[in-house]
């Protein structure tokens, strides 16, 4: 029982790490953007999407927001959609990528800026179809699903943040 108690502790700090690690990306993402002008173009703020979006990929909804997050029971910052592993990822909106890279606990991972300081996360990615900089419309692909962040099952984490704070993207999505 001790040793199951350790492995748990040890579990959790990882987690924590984790999830310390992206939060203080987005935090440094968030100041980024911030301090960028955006461009005059846009053609509807990201605010008056609420109820309008789509998820990134079509599967099954197997981690909700606010769930705990493995053994470790921490609570999840966004969504798990299960889905076989190379299913395209589609924006959810017009956007560009602030980041694009590896993180440990998420794989290769998508940050995207859609303006008025909304990111969105995609995770856990087989491959990322967009680099940095790059701008794309609605249900362009960015990335495929898959399992790089060393969850057991294929699929996508996805992350809604404004200012920095995760909410829930349901709240957000229509989905029918």
């Amino acid at each position: 029982v001790a040793g199951e108690i350790r492995r748990q502790r040890k579990e959790i700090g990882v987690l924590r790490a984790d999830e310390s690690r992206l939060a203080r990306l987005v935090q440094q993402l968030a100041r980024i953007v911030e301090s960028v002008p955006e461009p005059g173009a846009r053609q509807q703020p990201f605010s008056k999407l609420r109820g309008s979006l789509r998820l990134p990929v079509r599967g099954e909804l197997t981690g909700r927001f606010g769930a705990p997050r493995g053994a470790a029971g921490m609570e999840a910052k966004g969504v798990f959609i299960r889905v076989p592993q190379g299913q395209p990822v589609r924006a959810i909106a017009k956007g560009q990528v602030v980041y694009a890279d590896w993180m440990r606990g998420f794989g290769n991972l998508l940050i995207v800026d859609h303006g008025e300081s909304y990111l969105s996360i995609y995770a856990n990615n087989e491959a990322l179809l967009k680099q940095v900089g790059d701008s794309f419309a609605t249900g362009e692909p960015v990335a495929t699903t898959g399992s790089s962040g060393g969850n057991e099952e294929t699929g996508l984490y996805f992350e809604l943040r404004h200012l920095g704070r995760a909410f829930d993207p349901l709240r957000w999505v229509k989905l029918k």
